[in-house]
């Protein structure tokens, strides 16, 4: 650990998010109930204390007034001092999480944490001090949630009246097809983890994407994740069934009030019963009869996202920097990369000739010569 006094009288200190302290782990706790901007599972200390299990450089430094903690930036650092949101590529939430009023130096907190950049692509709305450092915003759909007292059709009716009918049918035709259908929302057989990762990574072959799964720490990282029981951060697995066979399933967090859509996959032989709407719409019932206030779908465009949202959050992405010759040659090669990528995803002209290209690629490449591109859902 180490500390450092700034221009505002306060201290930040440098831990391993492993070895946060029961304090320090309450105190981040207190933060997140405070504010709704922040309750998020991905900004969870759990979540980070994950992450640092399996990778060396994740670090999280800890704001402090006087004795008392008051903001937590959890990053990852590499040997030449670039840094990167935590769990940067896998996490839909990234934020320096603090107190009501808190604000930072980002030059000094940068040089604290022995950074010279700091990479973010999906920072919440909130966070001012690194306001100019944004080089794009982005929308991140999101479900309000509302309890139900009746049954999942009644609730889907009142809720999706324009999805019912449709989705309803489907159900119903799975069910005549392959058995009745059940949802566990909270499964607890890591057989159905084994499945959905088996699932997605031939999802990611098909589509010619990166398949993250064939990462080992990928994969230790969302057993760990899966094990992990507290209150703002519990690994939810749920899956629909038909009959004895697997239809549908989704690996996510969840806090006290918000839900992550996370992973999702299903069985391809079973794709025109539209397994993955009928998992969300089942999930996000689900969820709000649990209390969970809101369902976090994740920035980027998908059909099935327009269908469900209420309404839209907004996340930046962009580069903190400070001078320093390692930032600026970070910049140079970072930002072209993602300044192509975001016009392709921002076009449908372009986005759906791309889209066909992997899927070629996809079939044609092993899963380790697989071109990387970042997709989940």
């Amino acid at each position: 650990m180490r500390s450092m006094s700034n221009s505002t009288s306060s201290e930040i200190s440098i831990h391993r998010p492993e070895e946060l302290s029961a304090d320090l782990l309450a105190a981040w706790h207190r933060v997140m109930d405070e504010s709704p901007d922040f309750g998020n599972p991905f900004l969870a200390p759990e979540f980070a204390a994950g992450v640092g299990g399996h990778r060396g450089g994740a670090r999280v430094a800890v704001l402090h007034e006087g004795r008392e903690p008051v903001g937590f930036f959890p990053y990852e650092r590499n040997a030449f001092g670039v840094g990167t949101a935590i769990g940067l590529g896998l996490s839909d939430c990234q934020a320096l999480v603090h107190r009501s009023g808190v604000t930072w130096d980002t030059g000094e907190l940068l040089r604290a944490c022995g950074l010279s950049v700091f990479e973010f692509d999906h920072l919440v709305d909130e966070q001012k001090p690194f306001g100019r450092f944004v080089t794009g915003t982005f929308a991140s759909p999101v479900v309000d949630l509302r309890g139900n007292d009746g049954t999942y059709p009644e609730w889907l009716r009142s809720t999706y009246p324009g999805l019912a009918k449709t989705v309803l049918k489907k159900e119903r035709r799975l069910a005549r097809d392959h058995g009745e259908l059940r949802f566990v929302f909270d499964e607890r057989d890591p057989r159905m983890l084994r499945r959905l990762m088996h699932w997605k990574s031939a999802q990611y072959r098909r589509t010619g994407r990166m398949d993250r799964f064939a990462r080992p720490w990928i994969v230790e990282l969302t057993d760990h994740l899966f094990q992990v029981r507290e209150p703002h951060f519990t690994g939810v697995l749920s899956v629909v069934y038909a009959g004895d066979r697997p239809v549908a399933a989704h690996f996510g967090p969840t806090s006290r009030t918000v839900f992550a859509a996370w992973f999702t996959a299903y069985d391809p032989e079973l794709r025109y019963y539209s397994p993955g709407l009928i998992m969300h719409l089942r999930m996000a019932e689900a969820a709000g009869r649990d209390g969970v206030r809101v369902m976090d779908l994740g920035r980027g465009d998908k059909e099935y996202k327009d269908w469900l949202k209420t309404r839209e959050l907004r996340v930046g992405e962009g580069f903190a920097v400070r001078p320093h010759p390692v930032a600026a040659a970070h910049r140079l090669w970072r930002r072209p990369v993602r300044g192509l990528r975001n016009t392709v995803l921002a076009h449908p002209r372009l986005r759906e000739p791309a889209d066909r290209l992997l899927k070629t690629v996809g079939g044609l490449r092993s899963p380790a010569t697989a071109p990387v591109r970042a997709e989940r859902r």
